[in-house]
This record gives C-alpha cells, structure tokens and sequence, in this order.
C-alpha cells in the first residue's frame, strides 16, 4: 500500500472513522494495531509472524531488565548485612546487563543477517543476488528502524525508565504503520504518554495534519519522482553520461533523496497526528548547515539522536580528549554506513562522513587556539566558505550512497571532470525523456534549491508559517497538483532499501 494512493486515503479514512467512534484507550490501541498489521500485510505479509514474535520477546526482555529483584531499601538494622546488601545489588546489576546484552545482539545479529543476505548467498550457496526486487523480498520492510526502536527501548529501560507491562500498547508502539516502515525513530516512552492522553484533534491540529500529508505527497509525488527519472537514467549509463551530466545528476540525487525521504515523513507525521500522535521532526533544513557536526543535527534527526544516545556516548564521546572523540566519530560513522546496506560503498559513505567530522572538530579545535581562524569563520565569507565545502562534501558523498558498488561510484568520480556525453544519450535523456535541455535542467534544479532557500528563510529566521486556513485551501490544489503531474509508475521510497 503506497502511502500516495487512493488505496491509502481509503484506509486511513477507514481507520480513522473506526479509532474516533470508540471512547476507551484500550480498544483505539486495538484499532491502530490491527490495522498496521493490515497495512503491513499489503507489503509483506510472510514477515508479520517474525515482527510479533521480536516485539514479544523485545517487552519480555524490558520487562525483566526493568525488574527490581533487590532485597530492598538497606538499612545496617535490616535482616542482612552491609555486605550481603552489595553483593546482591552486584548480582542484580550484572543480571540486567547480561539481559540487556542478549537483546542488543539478538537485534543486531537479526539486523545484520537480513542485510548482509546477498553476502551469504552469494559466497555459501553461490546464488547472486542483483536485482533489488528479488533482495527485498527476502529482507522485511522497516527491520533497521524496528531493531533500533527496539534496542533503544532496552537501553532506556536500563538506564531507569520503566518498563511497560502492557504488551498491547508497546505493540502498537512498535508496529504503528505510520512509523513502522521508515521511521521516524521513536522512543517508546514518548509514545507511551501520547496513548494515555489521547484527544480528537481540533481544528488547526487538523489542517496541520493534512497539510503535511498534501506537501509530503508534493514532495514524494512531483519532485522527488521526476528527479529520479534523471538520476536513474544517468546513473544507470555511466559510461555514455558526460561529466556535466554526472554533476547534474549528483546534485539531482542529492535533492531527491531529501524530498522523497522528508516527503514520507510529512506523510506518517501528518497521518500520526490525526491520530492525535505527534511523531518527531526528522528534518530541519540539513542542506543549509555550514558544518558536517551541524548536517548530521540536522538531517535524519532522529537516527543521529540514536546514533549519538546508543553508540557515541557510550563509546566515550568527547569526554576522553580529542583523539579518542576523533576515533569515536569515524567508528560511529562506519557503523552508520553498514547498517544501510552490506556493499562497501555504504562502509566508504560512512567513512568519508567519518573523516568530515573528524577534519571539523580539528579545525573547530584549532579555531579555539588562534583568534583570527574563528573570527573568519564568523564573518560572512567564512560562513558561505564553510557552508560551499560542506554541501560539495556531502553532495559527493551521496555518490557512493547511490552507486554502492565501488566499481560504478568510482568510475563516476573518474568521468567527473573532461569526460564527453554519447550523442545518443543526449538526445535520449534531453530530448525524448525530459523535453528539455542541458542548460533548462540546471536551471530547474536551482529553482528547487532556491525554494528551499526561500522556505528555510521564512520558517526559520523570520519565523513565518500559514495559518490553519491557508493550509486546508492549499490542501486540495497540492493533491491535485500530484494526481496531475506526478510520473506514472511512482518509484518507490528510497528509505524502504534501508
């Protein structure tokens, strides 16, 4: 069930109408559950006894993580001694780390084995697996954002937020068909207390919710799809796409991954808060961050939030001075580029993020020796300097994010610079595809960009935003919009492979 479809306004109008007819918490949680168990079930529906029995044994493990199994409040007058009392307290502390181990690696083991499939069928069965379509139906929609909910959840139960007893509500925490797919990642206990005070929505809360649905579907349905038909033609021609062709479509891509992945945010934020759910912000304008520490606050909030909470802070952070916070970084970042995917192009992604962060501390490190390097990067030149050689960074980087066989990113990084088009394919992409020219590409291209930059300039520094009736008028004239100009065939979300 594609979230831009008459299919998916049916069932949530559906589900909407049953969740809001019924007054009692227990069966509206009843309502979301069977129904996300639908949803999932028009995608992959072999793999719903596989999420049930993880979220079961994820509550079971939180439940006894959670449990306070020691003797008690000590006092030295109490029926056992001093001693005795600390042994115990040992003895429970070092149970519950055993048990949150056994859950942090049965997610991850899990993780890893869907990811690294092709891995082991190519070298032990000897079956190779190209083609996307026939890897996904082996690997669950949704499986890294469901084990990194889950993972979180045990940490933060051992770390003292309690555990729930109440199976139906972590359920439907966890299988929450807005969220289930490609996050946000959320927090249980943020949700939690979201089920215990659960309102109708009025009417601005409305608006917001449909206009996020409206713009999600601009995003996803408009730009991001037809943006795609491009990048795919180029990327899937390398050796007759010139270098400006390459540029054009790194650029492309860059732009298309973020409106098709904040398009489906705004989609599942948007259909949460009709629920009267408020999922989080995944997305705060990273395009225009003038540092990589500042890209990675800023896009895919919530993965950098966990990111940080479950793997740079425990590793040490920057407490343990700056060369062990340099290590930490490129750890935490390789970490990121495998959990997207088993080819080593994910791993050198990661990788040169790493390395950015690294080069960033350095240098903000050395700003904060020499006077006259921090006060260039305040002034207006250092800022756009900084914000030019993040964006080319992170813009190239999306090169090997695209093309994750090194043999296909690094023959894009050769053909980057003097490497001329096939005529054909010019005529092919320009000509018979696009109806437009090298120039008038580049030109729409900067449109898009300058939109954003006229968005981030209302949203964020003048603090301007639509009132609730503006949004509902451009509701309708924006779904419209889509159902017009959208390209046949929608491509699927990019997040879905992840």
């Amino acid at each position: 069930m594609n979230f831009i479809s008459i299919f998916y306004a049916l069932f949530l109008l559906s589900v909407l109408g049953i969740y809001w007819s019924l007054a009692k918490q227990k069966l509206r949680l009843w309502t979301l559950l069977i129904a996300s168990l639908v949803f999932y079930a028009s995608l992959h529906v072999q793999y719903i006894p596989l999420l049930l029995a993880l979220t079961f044994i994820n509550f079971r493990l939180g439940l006894e993580i959670g449990k306070n199994t020691s003797p008690g409040q000590h006092s030295l007058d109490y029926k056992i001694s001093n001693e005795e009392w600390q042994f115990s307290q040992g003895d429970w502390n070092l149970r519950r780390l055993k048990l949150l181990w056994v859950g942090v690696i049965l997610n991850v083991l899990l993780l890893l084995g869907f990811k690294y499939l092709p891995l082991l069928f190519k070298f032990v069965f000897q079956i190779e697996i190209n083609s996307p379509d026939r890897y996904f139906k082996f690997m669950p929609l949704g499986i890294s954002f469901f084990t990194f909910e889950c993972i979180a959840y045990l940490v933060d139960v051992y770390r003292g937020a309690p555990a729930t007893d109440q199976f139906l509500k972590f359920a439907t925490y966890k299988l929450f068909f807005a969220k289930l797919i490609s996050g946000p990642i959320t927090r249980y206990h943020n949700l939690a207390t979201q089920f215990n005070t659960l309102n109708l929505p009025t009417t601005d809360k409305v608006a917001e919710a449909l206009w996020l649905i409206a713009r999600g579907a601009v995003k996803k349905g408009i730009l991001a799809d037809q943006l795609g038909i491009f990048v795919d033609l180029c990327f899937g021609n390398l050796q007759r796409a010139g270098s400006t062709d390459l540029w054009l479509a790194t650029f492309a891509y860059g732009l298309q991954l973020y409106l098709d992945f904040n398009g489906y945010v705004d989609i599942a934020r948007g259909s949460a808060l009709l629920f009267g759910l408020v999922l989080p912000e995944n997305f705060d304008f990273p395009y225009f961050s003038t540092n990589i520490a500042e890209f990675w606050r800023r896009w895919h909030m919530t993965l950098g939030d966990w990111l940080r909470n479950y793997l740079y802070f425990p590793l040490g952070g920057s407490r343990r001075g700056l060369a062990r916070t340099c290590w930490n970084l490129l750890i935490v970042m390789l970490i990121a580029g495998i959990w997207h995917g088993s080819a080593m192009g994910y791993v050198v992604w990661g990788a040169i993020h790493g390395l950015a962060l690294v080069v960033h501390r350095l240098t903000d490190t050395m700003s904060d020796r020499f006077e006259n390097l921090e006060q260039f990067w305040q002034n207006p030149l250092g800022i756009f300097v900084a914000w030019l050689l993040t964006q080319l960074m992170v813009f190239t980087s999306w090169i090997w994010f695209r093309l994750p066989n090194v043999q296909d990113s690094s023959l894009v990084i050769r053909h980057l610079w003097g490497y001329p088009a096939d005529e054909q394919f010019a005529q092919k992409v320009y000509v018979e595809v696009l109806n437009m020219s090298q120039y008038q590409l580049t030109w729409v291209l900067l449109a898009i960009a300058g939109f954003m930059g006229v968005v981030y300039v209302f949203n964020r520094k003048l603090k301007l935003e639509f009132h609730w009736p503006i949004k509902l008028v451009f509701v309708p004239l924006c779904l419209y919009a889509v159902w017009l100009l959208a390209p046949e065939g929608s491509l699927p979300y990019i997040y879905f492979d992840f």
